[in-house]
């Protein structure tokens, strides 16, 4: 099934290379957007959107309302925390309130594997997942590629080098499904305890040494250590884990010179990466939040109408 006949964006898996590089394509001049004085278009005017996060978000929930904002469309942020949601609303009968309140589109966020799915079934509006539990973060590893292809020029037979906590990661996921559309050779690297098992079904080259994993490679992102996730002990200490896996300048000599350091935020600055690292020529994670808003309007305007307003199945 192709891009433009989903109704919804539920993960990359299953995603065709041409319909991410549509998503990306879009999203060039949608950055362009964001460059003007006035950044504001009217392409999306009488849409509306509402963004539904059960987890906290400062990155995606911001950049997907600022997003539809700069499309025209009128977004709305649903307050979880302070919704009926605290009285015991149910999600079904949640969905269906929102939905009879006129909106095209909905972003969520959920604890949950599989809720937006869920959510899907459920309503007639589109459904974009912004994260959900340990299964994926689809619009999180579009703009990661997007990042990537702008620097690199190409997605195409890149070697990407995924570090940290890949047992918990919907990002990680996300960018594996992604990423295998282009003959990546894509590698993971961190603790026995936080690589899940059957990652070479998928095509993936498990690693336990940094320095191994990162030899010769064209990207290195960086996990977050999520802390709020660790409740087994699954490593001794941060800085167990600090002293093996964190991403120095001095631990990246084995890569390719120019290699890019991505990271989705929010960073554990001494832990999962180091400042300088952070902070050096080579890092895009500034430019991954700019692309992340460019990415998501790209997303808004290919499933609410953009030139061809369509209603799909």
């Amino acid at each position: 099934m192709s891009f433009d006949q989903r109704k919804d964006l539920l993960g990359l898996r299953g995603i065709s290379r041409e319909d991410i590089e549509l998503i990306l394509d879009t999203a060039v001049p949608m950055k362009d957007v964001m460059n003007r004085d006035i950044k504001k278009v009217p392409t999306l005017r009488g849409k509306a959107m509402v963004t539904v996060f059960y987890e906290n978000s400062t990155r995606t929930r911001t950049s997907f309302e600022i997003a539809g904002k700069y499309l025209s469309a009128d977004t709305v942020n649903l307050a979880v925390a302070t919704s009926s949601v605290q009285k015991g609303e149910s999600l079904k009968d949640t969905i269906k309130t929102i939905e009879v309140m006129g909106f095209d589109l909905m972003v969520i966020r959920h604890s949950m594997s599989g809720t937006p799915h869920y959510v899907a079934r459920n309503t007639r509006m589109r459904v974009i997942n912004a994260g959900d539990g340990f299964n994926e973060h689809p619009t999180q590893a579009l703009l990661d590629m997007f990042s990537i292809r702008e620097k690199k020029g190409s997605l195409d037979g890149l070697k990407v080098c995924i570090v940290g906590d890949i047992l918990h990661s919907r990002v990680a996921r996300s960018n594996i499904y992604g990423l295998s559309q282009f003959g990546c050779e894509i590698r993971v690297v961190g603790p026995a305890t936080l690589l899940p098992p059957g990652l070479d079904k998928l095509g993936v080259k498990s690693y336990y040494s940094l320095e191994e994993a990162v030899k010769g490679v064209d990207v290195v992102n960086v996990l977050r250590i999520q802390m709020e996730r660790q409740q087994s002990g699954l490593f001794p200490s941060l800085n167990e884990y600090a002293n093996l896996y964190m991403i120095s300048p001095e631990r990246l000599k084995g890569a390719k010179e120019d290699a890019l350091i991505l990271h989705p935020g929010p960073m554990n600055r001494g832990v999962e990466i180091s400042g300088s690292a952070a902070d050096s020529a080579v890092s895009v994670i500034n430019e991954q939040v700019t692309n992340g808003v460019a990415v998501r309007m790209a997303l808004l305007f290919l499933m609410m109408g953009g030139a061809k307003d369509e209603i799909l199945d």
